[in-house]
């Protein structure tokens, strides 16, 4: 394959081709089944305000591989994601990042930490993400699955920008100009707007009037060792140029070597993780984060912004496993959750009454804190799952972004119960919104002898009985099988198609044609289903690979489609060109490499069948 391939990134109009497709030959979208699709509950109000502005759940995927690409974006929407942290841009979009770089084996590794696409490129999918969510969230074949606009609708979303990693990039033309485009996308919207197919299932909304402010907030990634001077300056940059509400990302390191290696090593178990002795050394030490959180907090409200905090970044770690190419990488997942759990009491602590957390309002605020006190908004991403979403929200945290979890086989499905978790918690505490909940949980905190939630949540994921927080409750590996990835027949366990963040993967049924000619060639186990791979869309970041419990890598073993000829002809291996303009007699034009005679003509009974290429074998209008 591609040494460092380039993601290519669907059209509108393809995607939109998708969807109807998808649609109407197996009443999904993107591959997400309707039973994984989020319904608001008019009994339990979930939503919640984010920096002055309404959305209607308080979960959505993290800065990260699930807010990349416009189909990730939909999926998440899908799944009931109403806040999304978009992935960060900076500057240098040319980045060559080795592969693999995600290690969800056990809790969760990475070594990928920025966007993958040119800086134009990340602008044109968050557009085409924001365009189609207002037309889905209009769109009757799904009105009822996701709630219909004269019932209050699936509810109001936020695109949250996500920006790094130093002043002078930052300040360049070239994100300066995607911050503006993103506030005011007029000329991109009606760029995109001309390519809605004039026909189908989405040409009615080629008049839609598409709301053009897609973000005017910003999380501020520093990522590692960024000087507190540089986070300081690039906020007040942000605020007085970009006229913008800024959220600053801080690390867990704020905690000091000591105090990470007792949680990591002692009370989490975690031996085999090699913490760093530089990170701890470049990044923003603790109590001049509290002076810094102080000023840009003053410097933001004097500027009629709002000001939040974000926690945390993953934890830099020494590479001991060896699988990902990289000197370090960073530790996100359950051992993350604890760490920034432990932030956020330390930080409570620190600043008594500033925070936008239960307990830091009235008799508790600081009478001399810019604002009046409790006004810092809290945003949290560090190892949020079904299991502790409700006490992750009881903390006050406002949201709480997830992306672990999605790595996980059921991916984006697993978004929608976890907001069931969080509703039914919401019921057991007698509440019907998030404020009740939070009150009815510092209510239950103090009546424990805790000062606020953050020390219960913190006591609760420290104490006695850590279950799925210990080594012990991380250390199963994926399940295998003994047997080699075939092109043609698995186990279908459908793991690929739920663990790929970009939804590069898509199944079919297996035509009785071909099960029979499989039976026939000695294939062992062809499978009810057929997995094929959208190369464009494959990233090689080694998530399938993982999870598959068969010998061998599905971004390889499997039928790897490409629709651009540069890609396939820079590929290696075995690999298909489709032209889904041409009619080679048999409604598919193919191109194959290594891979010819009876490969192609078993690719063609498998995307020609009922259900078969999701996307139309003609080019879109």
């Amino acid at each position: 394959m591609d040494q460092t391939p380039p993601l290519t990134p669907m059209s509108l109009p393809a995607l939109l081709a998708r969807i109807e497709h998808e649609w109407e030959t197996r009443g999904r979208i993107f591959d997400l089944v309707t039973a994984r699709f989020w319904k608001p509950d008019p009994d339990v109000d979930l939503s919640f305000d984010f920096l002055g502005r309404r959305a209607a759940t308080p979960i959505g995927p993290a800065a990260g591989p699930h807010s990349q690409m416009a189909q990730n974006i939909v999926l998440a929407w899908l799944g009931g994601s109403r806040l999304f942290e978009l992935k960060t841009v900076q500057v240098l979009d040319d980045l060559d990042i080795a592969r693999p770089c995600i290690d969800m084996q056990t809790v969760g590794y990475n070594i990928e930490w920025s966007q993958e696409l040119t800086v134009s490129a990340s602008l044109e999918e968050y557009v085409k993400a924001w365009m189609i969510i207002e037309m889905l969230r209009r769109w009757e074949p799904i009105a009822d699955l996701v709630g219909r606009e004269e019932d209050g609708g699936p509810g109001p979303h936020v695109f949250d920008m996500s920006v790094g990693y130093d002043l002078e990039g930052i300040r360049s033309d070239k994100v300066a100009g995607f911050i503006d485009a993103m506030a005011d996308a007029t000329d991109e919207i009606e760029r995109l707007r001309s390519q809605i197919p004039e026909h189908g299932a989405f040409a009615r909304f080629r008049d839609l009037d598409f709301p053009t402010a897609i973000s005017d907030t910003i999380t501020l990634s520093t990522f590692h060792g960024c000087p507190p001077d540089e986070i300081e300056a690039i906020t007040k940059h942000l605020i007085d140029r970009h006229d913008i509400d800024v959220i600053v990302k801080l690390n867990p390191t704020l905690l000091g070597p000591e105090r990470v290696a007792e949680i990591v090593h002692d009370t989490l178990g975690y031996g085999d993780v090699e913490l760093v002795p530089s990170a701890f050394d470049d990044d923003l030490p603790f109590d001049r984060a509290i002076t810094l959180i102080d000023e840009l907090h003053r410097h933001a409200l004097g500027a009629g912004h709002r000001f939040g905090i974000k926690l945390t970044n993953t934890l830099v770690v020494a590479n001991t496993k060896g699988w990902m190419p990289e000197d370090t990488m960073y530790l996100s997942g359950a051992p993350l959750h604890v760490l920034a759990t432990a932030v956020l009491e330390r930080l409570a602590g620190a600043l008594p009454g500033r925070l936008r957390i239960p307990g830091h309002d009235g008799d508790d605020a600081d009478a001399d804190a810019p604002g009046g006190g409790g006004d810092i908004m809290v945003s949290f991403s560090a190892g949020v799952n079904r299991g502790n979403v409700a006490d992750t929200i009881a903390m006050g945290v406002r949201p709480a972004s997830v992306c672990s979890d999605l790595l996980q086989p059921g991916g984006y499905g697993r978004l929608a119960p976890m907001l069931k978790a969080l509703s039914s918690a919401v019921v057991e505490a007698g509440a019907t919104d998030l404020d009740g909940f939070r009150s009815a949980g510092l209510d239950a905190a103090r009546a424990s002898g805790h000062r606020d939630s953050a020390s219960a949540h913190l006591a609760a994921v420290t104490g006695p009985d850590l279950g799925d927080y210990h080594l012990d409750g991380n250390s199963k590996l994926p399940r295998s099988v003994d047997h080699a990835l075939q092109m043609w027949g698995c186990v279908a366990c459908n793991f690929c198609v739920t663990v790929c963040p970009n939804d590069a993967f898509f199944q079919v049924p297996t035509p009785d044609s071909l099960s029979a000619e499989l039976e026939a060639a000695g294939v062992e186990s062809p499978g009810r289903q057929q997995y094929l791979l959208l190369s464009e869309l494959c990233n090689e970041c080694g998530n399938c690979l993982t999870f598959c419990p068969e010998e061998g890598d599905p971004a390889i073993v499997k039928p790897r489609l490409y629709l651009d000829e540069s890609r396939f002809e820079a590929a290696t291996g075995p690999r298909f060109l489709l032209d889904l303009a041409s009619d080679d007699g048999d409604g598919l034009g193919i191109t194959a490499t290594d891979g010819a005679g009876s490969e192609v003509t078993r690719l063609r009974t498998v995307l020609t069948s009922d259900g078969g290429l999701p996307l139309p074998t003609s080019s879109p209008d």
